[in-house]
């Protein structure tokens, strides 16, 4: 079981941009990103999401996303994928550093995501 990263944004900079962090620390990790709309305003696109899922050579991704809306497009893309989607709420930049350094690891999912807990977005839900 291979796990990779995907990283979603409002911004496509931002999208484009965290991925070169994070392979600093994950170079063997599979990361992909979409961001922006498909005209490349700021926002997010459902199918941008269905591509860099598709395009993650992982058996599941791991996603990573700044704001509420893209949560949503992410459900909604995972619906879709043939792949299992794991979406975390947490922090952007900090969340997804610190999985795909223990993915690099080789660390499992299950003490990736205690890990990950402390960097939980507190909401309504």
């Amino acid at each position: 079981m291979t796990y990779g990263i995907l990283v979603v944004s409002h911004v496509p900079e931002i999208a484009a941009g965290l991925p070169k962090l994070l392979k600093q620390a994950a170079a063997d990790v599979p990361i992909t990103f979409a961001g922006g709309t498909d005209d490349g305003d700021i926002g997010t696109s459902m199918e941008k999401i269905s591509q860099a899922i598709a395009e993650n050579s992982a058996d599941e991704i791991l996603a990573f996303y700044d704001l509420g809306s893209a949560k949503m497009n992410l459900d909604m893309a995972g619906e879709f994928a043939d792949k299992k989607l794991h979406v975390y709420d947490t922090a952007l930049i900090e969340g997804s550093y610190v999985a795909a350094s223990l993915l690099q690891a080789g660390v499992g999912l299950a003490e990736l995501e205690s890990q990950l807990a402390p960097l939980k977005i507190k909401g309504d839900d």
